[in-house]
């Protein structure tokens, strides 16, 4: 196994971070850097710069309008936005509903919705978890039910991310009950501008409605919206998660803010705290090693070998960090990191601050980054997973 990068890789990471450099808005940078609220426009807006370059799919093939890298030059691109103060790219229409799309959509499906996910001009959501389904994926109870050209779809899914911005949805229907629950699940695609669709926010702690309740009430779905066949869906979402999982461990978001927590510790004093350097240097330690896990998986994809599967693995240990490094950056600021002022996050705002300016956000992230651990497939489900899997 050899994770060294080849010089013709290297030149390609070095085209990428000029490109980058030329190319990100140096306001959304500056609020990715100090973790200041990001508005729908500024999603929207680095979408749309990367789609028209063509790389808001960079890890699509040429055939499909992507630019055909393979995993290394992926995951360099992806480690130069991140390190540059880039926004993480919304998964779900790139990431998780395209390959879906490419792999099991027909050529008029693709030739449809592959466009407007490519250019950053259409936001997907994702319709998976239900009131009654969240680890447990089989058991959907949203129904669909087939009457001529059209499925009616009733029911309801939540902790829908940033639902309150889609314009389409991916959803798991159940559209038979007979045999495995499994057996009954088809994959559908539903315009969220449909009558009878209802997204409602779910306020979180810190105030925020980054999730929503989305509901169905006798929706009217064309069949031409099912991928693949009707009960196969089961399959179709397997394929998905996979890459869900794959993208929740961001290992270069994590190399990213443990610089953040080592400014804020240097700031706040307490750098020079040999026990606080400590788990400054664990975490540091468990970030390198998920990168080498990450670059072990990218070695054998790179040299043909099976592609290891430790989605599970990945993401296990992606979620952990991400919630250590979130409380050691409460614990530099101590007591400056309890107060939460809303509008002390908004890029520019010149009111009386608690503490410094980079304090504002710590205690919102900290809570946020409880979830980590839940969404996704909760980490004990997956410990289960990599058991039976992985471990045999």
């Amino acid at each position: 196994m050899d994770l060294a990068f080849t010089p013709e890789e290297q030149q390609f990471r070095e085209d990428i971070r000029a490109w980058v450099s030329e190319n990100l808005p140096p306001d959304i940078s500056h609020k990715v850097h100090n973790a200041l609220r990001l508005s729908r426009d500024d999603m929207q807006r680095w979408a749309k710069i990367l789609g028209k370059k063509g790389w808001l799919g960079h890890g699509w093939p040429k055939e499909f309008g992507g630019p055909g890298w393979n995993s290394v030059q992926k995951h360099l691109f992806e480690e130069e936005c991140a390190l540059a103060g880039a926004p993480r790219v919304v998964p779900f229409g790139p990431v998780m509903v395209a390959p879906v799309i490419m792999a099991f959509g027909n050529a008029e499906q693709q030739q449809r919705f592959l466009p407007g996910i490519a250019s950053g001009e259409v936001w997907w959501s994702q319709g998976y978890s239900e009131p009654g389904a969240g680890s447990d994926l089989a058991s959907v109870k949203t129904r669909a039910e087939r009457q001529g050209k059209h499925y009616i779809v009733n029911g309801q899914k939540t902790w829908t991310t940033l639902g309150q911005y889609g314009e389409w949805i991916f959803c798991l229907v159940r559209t038979s009950t007979e045999g495995k629950p499994q057996t009954g699940i088809s994959f559908l695609l539903i315009d969220m501008s449909s009558p009878g669709v209802t997204v409602r926010p779910i306020v979180l702690l810190d105030g925020e409605a980054e999730v929503n309740e989305v509901f169905f009430d006798n929706v009217e779905v064309p069949v031409e919206n099912l991928i693949g066949e009707e009960n196969k869906g089961w399959t179709y979402a397997k394929h998905l998660l996979s890459h869900e999982r794959t993208n929740i461990a961001d290992v270069n978001r994590a190399k990213r803010e443990l610089e953040r927590l080592k400014r804020i510790a240097k700031a706040e004093g307490v750098y020079s705290d040999t026990r606080f350097r400590d788990e400054i240097a664990k975490l540091e330690v468990d970030v390198v090693a998920l990168e080498m896990m990450v670059l072990r998986v990218l070695a054998a994809e790179k040299s043909g070998k099976q592609s290891l599967d430790i989605a599970g693995l990945l993401k296990i240990r992606g979620s952990e960090i991400q919630q250590r490094y979130s409380e050691l950056m409460m614990l530099a600021a101590g007591p400056y990191a309890l107060p939460l002022i809303h509008e002390a996050m908004e890029a520019g705002w010149q009111g009386e601050a608690v503490g410094a300016a980079y304090c504002a956000p710590l205690a919102s992230t900290y809570f946020n980054m409880r979830k980590t651990t839940i969404y996704g497939g909760s980490n004990e489900v997956q410990r289960n997973i990599v058991a039976q899997v992985v471990l045999g």
